[in-house]
């Protein structure tokens, strides 16, 4: 930053004991703070990515009992029959879509052979997503980023809960450090990765007002709390899995497939109790073949389609 950059964002910095660098951020009001690193990422080596919160925005957010005198308020409107005399589902609202796309800012992902960006392909499909959701009646997109900037792993959950999002897609480009490895890939949640989010969810305070279901935890017992918290991922879980099995097939009908069904993992993007969520590897990056049809926008918009 330049003096009078520092001087405009009130950032100041120093030396301390001859090898330490000491940086202070002067805030107007109180903020909560978490930070991580980042390894290393071609062009960019070691980083450290510091998040400031608002501390009142836990309160902002409408409480149990709040949410549910608007549910009673505004009951749901059944739909006239369809065509084949059956009614259709119910409508209240829209369905809300959080599309996802993956990295972004000081993060540009997995590099292709020929200096394609992960980040900027993810996003190109994601607005493509974005305007094929919006046309869609019945349906509401939200992104999680709408330029290059970057967005933490959680804050990206928070932002699909603050929308209300009834499922949540993340799109993201492989890599791999032989440029054979092709074909797509469609992720969701593992046993391992529910399990740990559950016990972190249970134990961590800052989550009791976090709603599960539309229901809080801050008033149940460890027990009642563990099998709500249960009851919440095993339904959100297969739902996850039904939407991914059926992106799965569509993208078969497009192209190459990296595996032989929908896998499981760990992502930090997909552990939202209560969110429904996919990842989709699109294709490899790091295959030539591949990376040129990412970057063609005709293919682009197929992805998007599937």
């Amino acid at each position: 930053l330049s003096p009078a950059e520092q001087r405009r964002l009130k950032v100041r910095h120093g030396r301390q004991n001859q090898s330490d660098l000491r940086v202070v951020l002067d805030l107007k009001q109180s903020v909560r703070v978490k930070s991580f690193l980042l390894k290393p990422s071609k062009p960019y080596g070691h980083r450290l990515v510091v998040e400031l919160y608002d501390r009142d925005e836990a309160a902002k957010a409408p409480t149990t009992a709040e949410i549910q005198a608007a549910k009673a308020a505004t009951p749901p409107k059944p739909s006239k029959a369809s065509k084949n005399g059956k009614p259709d589902a119910v409508v209240g609202r829209d369905i809300v879509i959080a599309i996802d796309a993956g990295h972004g800012g000081e993060d540009p992902g997995a590099l292709g052979a020929n200096g394609s960006r992960e980040k900027d392909i993810t996003l190109a499909i994601a607005r493509r997503l974005e305007r094929l959701l919006r046309a869609e009646p019945g349906m509401r997109p939200v992104m999680t980023r709408s330029g290059d900037y970057y967005v933490g792993l959680r804050k990206r959950t928070q932002l699909a809960r603050k929308h209300k999002a009834d499922f949540f897609v993340s799109i993201h480009a492989d890599a791999f450090k032989e440029q054979r490895a092709r074909g797509s890939s469609v992720f969701v949640l593992s046993d391992r990765g529910a399990s740990s989010e559950a016990a972190r969810w249970l134990a961590e305070s800052e989550n009791a007002a976090d709603l599960v279901g539309g229901v809080s935890l801050d008033d149940k017992d460890e027990v009642l709390a563990s099998v709500r918290l249960d009851l919440s991922q095993t339904g959100t879980r297969q739902a996850s899995l039904d939407a991914a099995q059926s992106v799965f097939e569509h993208l078969g009908k497009l192209g190459e497939l990296h595996a032989n069904g929908v896998q499981q993992a760990g992502f930090m993007v997909l552990k939202s109790p209560d969110i429904p969520s996919m990842l989709v590897e699109t294709a490899f990056i790091s295959n030539p073949d591949e990376e040129r049809k990412l970057r063609n926008p005709a293919h682009q918009q197929l992805i998007a389609a599937a």
